[in-house]
């Protein structure tokens, strides 16, 4: 990449180039999630939100928080929740900067655990984070779609 690459803490102004950058790789416009998620997490002292700038563009973003003793998981540990940088701007190792930079500030909270999901179809993210260093964990996700056909029934021993 031939322009600085500046990483700095995500500002609520940012939240217009991360919904963009999102709208870019999703096709789908999802405001409202991220104004509430930019809210939440600005109120929190336990969340990290990074942005990745080149010449004054956002063109990264990545949000992790900060939990512990969630899920059988017996410490505090890294959350990584979100990771998008502007296709035009993919390949040049800026999502590495921004996962690298996530890393020195969960290290700096005493942090020695990072946790994420990731759909198995999206090959592209999977591969993202297993060249960052990530590996399958214990942890096995598990979900359950509720029918309507389900709530009908009477509970009954």
């Amino acid at each position: 990449m031939k322009s600085q690459v500046l990483i700095r803490p995500l500002k609520p102004e940012d939240l217009e180039a991360i919904v963009e950058i999102d709208q870019k790789i999703l096709g789908t416009r999802r405001l409202d999630f991220y104004a509430k998620k930019i809210s939440k997490n600005s109120k929190k002292q336990n969340t990290i939100a990074l942005v990745a700038e080149v010449e004054g563009k956002v063109v990264g973003f990545i949000l992790g928080a900060i939990s512990g003793w969630e899920f059988g998981v017996p410490s505090s540990f890294g959350w990584i929740d979100t990771v998008g940088v502007d296709p035009e701007f993919q390949g040049q190792g800026i999502g590495t900067f921004l996962f690298k930079n996530i890393v020195k500030e969960f290290s700096k909270l005493g942090i020695k655990r990072i946790y994420t999901l990731v759909s198995w179809d999206d090959w592209d993210l999977l591969a993202f984070f297993k060249k960052m260093g990530f590996r399958r964990g214990e942890l096995i996700n598990l979900e359950y779609e509720i029918k309507d056909s389900f709530l009908d029934t009477q509970d009954t021993p």
